[in-house]
């Protein structure tokens, strides 16, 4: 955090970011975010595990006083028989839990071309109809097209099934090559490694970029890829251990701040700008450009969440230039403005994480 930041454009002497008030003592605690994930026959058991991971976990790490989340399964039976036979789920609720979900999931399964039961679907129907979120992980999109939400609108699927919707759901807008799509109210995830590339996004966009980074380093996971990015790349792993993009993205984050150029980072990873873009497209999926952007745009949100208001300030320390190109960007990646992105996310949340 820069030294001399300021609360209401009063000074802070060593540094620190004054809290903020909060609710009144008498006030009730806000109710958690409340998250539903319908499983049925043949559903797979890693979608369901990473709705849990994000959504149904204690997070005692943060220092809240509440969870951030509320998570329960449900289903039109009881017993679930999961993707193989691996195991079989009991006591899961009745679909009617979903009538108490701000946000419901539906997993995928390798059977997506056998449509789901007209219960399934009226679940996911009504809990649209009513303004929660409703989001689908890797084939979990074939439900959501049956019940009528994606006509029209953009989605993504696995790649290997993207011929079979189109077959199935010509009037959905498809888009077969990028990992996740924020269509505001329904958000399609295109496989199961981009479930937690969209539940990670989800977070963020709920709770603000300093929830969302605690989340990925309990997880392990990269904190963000944009949805943009290709599902697939050419080539998963480097042929050559001293090929890794790690030690370069490491040195990277820890001079945002500095002017970076991407020959910059070609010349500290001693090739050709060309070949560095190579190795970006094949392991990350995007440009060095793009990642570089996109991590400015993260640092920029994390010090807006620690209370720096004076956009000159977090626009020089996150690289970004200027406070117009700082405005751009965020409400390009965020939907946003600054002001608009701290009334959101500037509260106790990201304070418990400096405390």
């Amino acid at each position: 955090m820069p030294q001399g930041s300021s609360q209401a454009g009063r000074p802070v002497p060593d540094g620190s970011v004054p809290r903020r008030p909060g609710p009144p003592p008498d006030a009730p605690p806000p109710r958690p975010h409340r998250v539903a994930v319908i499983v049925d026959a043949s559903t797979n058991p890693f979608e369901v595990g990473v709705a849990t991971e994000l959504f149904g976990l204690p997070r005692p790490e943060l220092g809240l006083d509440r969870p951030l989340y509320e998570l329960t399964l449900c289903g039109p039976t009881p017993e679930v028989r999961m993707n193989h036979g691996f195991f079989t789920l009991a006591g899961v609720p009745g679909l009617d839990a979903v009538d108490d979900a701000d946000t419901l999931i539906v997993p995928g399964r390798p059977d997506n071309v056998v449509p789901r039961g007209a219960d399934v679907w009226e679940a996911i129907r009504r809990t649209h109809a009513r303004g929660a979120r409703v989001m689908s992980f890797c084939t979990g999109t074939f439900a959501l097209a049956e019940a009528g939400l994606l006509d029209g609108r953009r989605a993504t699927t696995h790649w290997r099934w993207a011929d079979s919707f189109r077959a199935l759901h010509p009037r959905v807008l498809l888009e077969p090559d990028v990992l996740f799509v924020d269509e505001g109210d329904v958000l399609t995830a295109a496989g199961s490694a981009a479930a937690l590339d969209l539940g990670l996004y989800v977070v963020r966009r709920d709770h603000g970029a300093e929830i969302a980074n605690a989340v990925s380093r309990r997880l392990v996971f990269a904190a963000h890829r944009d949805g943009g990015q290709r599902q697939f790349v050419e080539r998963p792993l480097p042929d050559v251990p001293d090929e890794s993009l790690g030690p370069l993205l490491a040195w990277a984050r820890e001079r945002l701040g500095d002017p970076l150029t991407v020959a910059d980072l070609a010349a500290r990873a001693s090739v050709s700008p060309a070949t560095l873009h190579r190795r970006f497209r094949a392991q990350l999926g995007t440009t060095p450009l793009a990642w570089l952007t996109g991590e400015r745009v993260a640092l920029a949100c994390r010090l807006i969440e620690r209370g720096e208001e004076r956009l000159d300030v977090v626009a020089r320390h996150s690289g970004l230039g200027t406070a117009a190109n700082l405005r751009e960007r965020l409400r390009r990646e965020t939907g946003l403005s600054p002001s608009a992105y701290r009334r959101r996310f500037g509260g106790a949340a990201g304070e418990a994480l400096m405390a």
